[in-house]
């Protein structure tokens, strides 16, 4: 296929691919960061458009005739685009959840920063494990299954051909429910040994009573914190490992549930 001949069938064709492309890659983790700036996403588009298109396309007949139905074209992409994000979303958020459980027991949650991305104020351990956890995502190479779900769409969803059926939605709840216990598996070192420090300190406080067990136990909890810490980090990347594994059929799925019904 060739661009430059300018066939109406052609033309439409690669705008169809070049919505799908951009709509979606602007919405998914990494691709869709709020660091990148906008001139870099609009390249990264169009070199993924010219590269996917002679392979991925869509037929001149599925773009709309009517603006309306264009409209509702477009918005059932950035609804895709939410769609095959938020499987990877729901990963993020439930580290970050478990950095929140983990500044609260250590006594981190009294004092935040703000994560230069979005913009928000967050705990030092939930910025810590955020950025740990994406490099872990890159190196066993999560973008890659980002961009193989991408691919997948071509196949299973045509363009306005997104259906939000009930198996998507049942999907949808069950990868969203899993953020807390995921959170809490991620935490759960941290918070058992402060828990067994706030113990100590407790019977500490009835046979010294003269002590200073608040003044005493901010550093305990801190120290003891930091120590299993590091035991968090390789319970991250066994999660992330087993998570990034089976996320090319995770997407497949979600794409399956989505498409039109048979």
């Amino acid at each position: 296929m060739d661009l430059f001949i300018f066939n109406p069938e052609t033309v439409l064709s690669f705008w169809l691919t070049f919505f799908r492309i951009s709509l979606v890659v602007f919405l998914l983790p990494f691709f869709g960061g709020e660091g990148i700036p906008l001139p870099i996403k609009a390249a990264l588009c169009i070199v993924l458009t010219l590269g996917l298109w002679p392979h991925l396309s869509f037929e001149a007949h599925h773009f709309p005739e009517h603006p309306a139905q264009i409209a509702l074209m477009i918005f059932g992409e950035l609804v895709l685009g939410l769609i095959l994000g938020l499987i990877v979303h729901f990963l993020f958020a439930a580290i970050q959840t478990g950095g929140d459980l983990i500044a609260f027991q250590m006594g981190f949650k009294m004092m935040n920063i703000v994560d230069p991305l979005t913009g928000q104020q967050e705990s030092i351990t939930t910025q810590f494990l955020y950025m740990c956890s994406m490099l872990v995502f890159l190196s066993i190479n999560g973008h890659l299954y980002l961009l193989m779900g991408l691919t997948q769409s071509f196949d299973l969803i045509p363009p306005g051909g997104l259906f939000i059926t009930p198996e998507l939605v049942n999907q949808i709840i069950y990868y969203s429910s899993q953020i807390f216990v995921l959170a809490f598996k991620i935490a759960s070192p941290v918070i058992a040994t402060v828990f067994l420090v706030n113990l100590g300190l407790a019977f500490m406080a009835r046979t010294a009573p003269q002590m200073n067990v608040l003044l005493l136990g901010f550093p305990i909890k801190i120290c003891v914190g930091l120590l299993f810490l590091g035991m968090v980090f390789q319970l991250i990347s066994m999660f992330m490992t087993g998570y990034i594994s089976n996320l090319g059929g995770n997407m497949y799925n979600l794409l399956r549930a989505a498409s039109v019904p048979s």
